[in-house]
């Protein structure tokens, strides 16, 4: 598979106290994108996909952060990541490709 298009796990985390989350595939995703196109493009998604409980639908995600890297250590945090939030939450102006996204478990954080 190019890196040009990967297959993206999002995490969508509506509560931490609550350990509250809904995983989303998205397959094909280019990640010449701005990580704020992508977020866009999901929330779009979310908003219209069925299957998901309509808080999903409705809650106002804004922040995306990588939870899980391929072909590497996963975290022993049971909804997200504490630390490295410095390298691991993507910055909206760099493209996914820029910010390190490969084949990766994304959190989609409100």
């Amino acid at each position: 598979m190019s890196s040009e298009n990967s297959t993206i796990t999002v995490r969508l985390v509506r509560s931490f106290e609550h350990r509250n989350f809904r995983p989303v595939v998205y397959h094909g995703v280019n990640l010449d994108q701005t990580v704020k196109q992508f977020i866009t493009f999901v929330r779009n998604d979310v908003s219209l996909r069925t299957g998901l409980p309509p808080p999903f639908k409705k809650y106002k995600y804004d922040t995306m952060k990588i939870i899980h890297q391929a072909h590497g250590s996963k975290t022993n945090e049971l909804v997200v990541s504490l630390e490295d939030d410095d390298k691991l939450i993507l910055k909206e102006d760099s493209t996914l490709k820029a910010a390190g996204v490969e084949e990766e478990v994304l959190d989609l954080l409100g």
